[in-house]
């Protein structure tokens, strides 16, 4: 009976604290965007899939530079944050995501949060994943390595995504796009 007890426990604190994905808030004027963390199903989920498909399915990665930084690309956790409200997240999100499945990249490695736009909640998530992180512009993604922070392209690349992370990945001297 205790070891039936304390499993009915540790599940309810997992459903406690599990985070909630994909979170939708609507605006007075009806203008829908996503909080919090999100996934690929929030992406191509209505009325998100109707910027995000499109680009995804245009863009096409340099492969030669893909090839170039593959296997380095797995031993990095990414955290990209992003506004579904932003048009250079639109524009950036979609080839990110493309160039990280070209990879390989382990998904589970992926970290994507959608920040509020909203007076008051400005470039803030509800559960607080950019705090600390100087999140000024997004998208911002982040790579980190052995939990610390290695470097980030800020709003839009430098050259192009595949170079900008190969430079990051191969500990070239690269500088995003603004000082955080």
């Amino acid at each position: 009976m205790k070891k039936v007890f304390i499993t009915l426990l540790m599940l309810c604190i997992a459903c406690v604290s599990a985070q909630e994905f994909n979170r939708e808030i609507t605006t007075e004027n009806g203008l829908k965007f996503l909080v919090g963390q999100i996934n690929l199903d929030g992406l191509q989920s209505q009325p998100y899939n109707n910027w995000f498909q499109n680009r995804y399915e245009s863009y096409h990665p340099d492969e030669t530079m893909v090839a170039l930084f593959k296997e380095k690309l797995a031993e990095y956790d990414i955290k990209l944050f992003l506004g579904t409200w932003c048009g250079d997240s639109k524009r950036e999100s979609p080839r990110f995501i493309k160039i990280l499945e070209a990879t390989d990249f382990p998904m589970e490695q992926l970290e994507i949060i959608a920040l509020d736009y909203r007076k008051g909640h400005y470039k803030t998530s509800p559960t607080g994943e950019e705090k600390g992180l100087n999140i000024i512009k997004v998208p911002t993604i982040i790579f980190f390595k052995d939990g610390k922070e290695v470097n980030r392209i800020v709003e839009s690349p430098q050259e192009t995504l595949e170079e900008d992370i190969a430079q990051i990945v191969f500990k070239k001297d690269y500088v995003p796009n603004y000082a955080y």
